[in-house]
């Protein structure tokens, strides 16, 4: 057996605890999947929830296309309410910054710009106050908020590549290789169930094994994907009736610390709808229900403490959820400038505002209609310079 094949057998043993309730299930389709646009990925303005705090990548300065743009990252460390400007040193940020946490530690890869060719890779384990590199990808992360993920309680690292190939090293490691393509996991037989269109997200389960998601083409079908018996497994949820002649995508899919949280986008245009999909394992997934987003394409997506999950749509609409079984709950009128949003614990959320170099965070308390200023950093931002 191949290399990825006994990587794949291997996880196999360890599937029955993780192994979720296919949501591919059906008649093989019999035909190649549709080739068609995919939705666009939320941006890389996103939160992201681990021990050590909540951290926030946002792109600040100027115009992208005169190479001002410069994302930094901030961490509102674990118990505090206040947020720290951490961004790692010494390299080109105007691609964008993709972030994994896992544990106390927080990976952060960054996307090609310019000169850059390939995307760098940098740990921190204290909260940002110093960065240590690891072995670099060799190509392009893909412009997704998860394209990067670490394994838990190791070091093993996916990556999701521009034009579709997921990619693995093991801790350590000086070499990445080739775990799945869009073509070889469309020609396993979830795969075809799915009409597998393109890969928009990369995780690990709590227990460690690979976990890949994307879009699928057949109508009413989460195209979420384990490794198991040398292949891979459908692992999406079942979908309510009322989404099955949808299309689904999903555009988020983290682990957490109670389990695996996605986020599903049904169907396009005036009829798109959102849902959250939290799984902890042994088969089951809840589902929110649908929040409809007639006037907005999901533009930012981010997650807090538990399984909380706060988004923006482009019609500047900020919804927040508060866990697995909850409903989504509309935020007032966002500040001027919000470009993410960080949810807290028991329905607050911090909105993420910018303005050339200057963030202002806003703060939302449970059961209120106002956002209340309370921090104000002022960023450098070396314009005219491409580090």
């Amino acid at each position: 057996m191949s290399g990825p094949g006994r990587r794949l057998a291997a996880a196999a043993v360890l599937l029955p605890a993780v192994t979720l309730a296919a949501g591919c299930a059906g008649a093989p389709a019999t035909s190649a999947p549709v080739t068609q646009a995919a939705p666009p990925s939320p941006s890389l303005n996103t939160s992201l929830d681990t021990a050590a705090g909540t951290w926030a990548a946002v792109v600040m300065g100027g115009s992208a296309a005169q190479d001002n743009n410069f994302w930094q990252l901030f961490i509102r460390p674990a118990g505090s309410t206040r947020w720290k400007l951490v961004t790692p040193p010494g390299t080109a940020d105007n691609g964008g910054l993709v972030l994994a946490g896992g544990g106390q530690a927080l990976v952060t890869g960054f996307r090609p710009s310019q000169d850059l060719t390939y995307s760098p890779l940098i740990e921190t384990s204290d909260g940002g106050q110093a960065w240590s590199s690891l072995n670099p990808l060799d190509a392009a992360l893909a412009s997704a908020p998860d394209a990067l993920a670490v394994k838990p309680g190791g070091g093993q690292l996916l990556a999701l590549l521009d034009g579709g190939p997921a990619e693995e090293a093991a801790p350590g490691a000086a070499t990445w290789s080739t775990l799945a393509s869009p073509a070889t996991l469309a020609a396993t037989a979830a795969g075809r169930r799915c009409g597998l269109q393109s890969l928009t997200a990369a995780a690990f389960t709590p227990v460690g094994i690979p976990v890949l998601a994307g879009t699928c083409t057949r109508p009413g079908t989460a195209g979420i994907f384990t490794a198991g018996n040398g292949t891979w497994q459908a692992a999406g949820p079942s979908l309510p009736a009322a989404l099955i002649t949808q299309d689904i995508t999903v555009s988020r899919l983290i682990r957490t610390a109670q389990g695996m949280t996605a986020l599903l986008l049904a169907g396009s245009g005036p009829g798109a709808s959102l849902l959250a999909a939290w799984s902890a394992g042994g088969g089951r997934w809840i589902l929110s229900p649908p929040l409809p987003l007639p006037s907005g394409a999901l533009t930012s997506a981010s997650f807090g403490p538990g399984a909380t999950a706060a988004i923006i749509t482009s019609a500047n609409r900020g919804e927040l959820i508060t866990g697995a079984g909850s409903a989504w709950l509309p935020l007032p009128p966002l500040p001027p400038g919000t470009a993410t949003l960080a949810p807290g614990p028991g329905g607050a959320a911090d909105a993420l505002a910018v303005r050339g170099g200057t963030l202002t965070v806003w703060q939302h308390a449970p059961g209120g209609t106002t956002w209340a200023k309370i921090q104000v950093i002022n960023v450098p931002i070396p314009y005219g310079s491409s580090s």
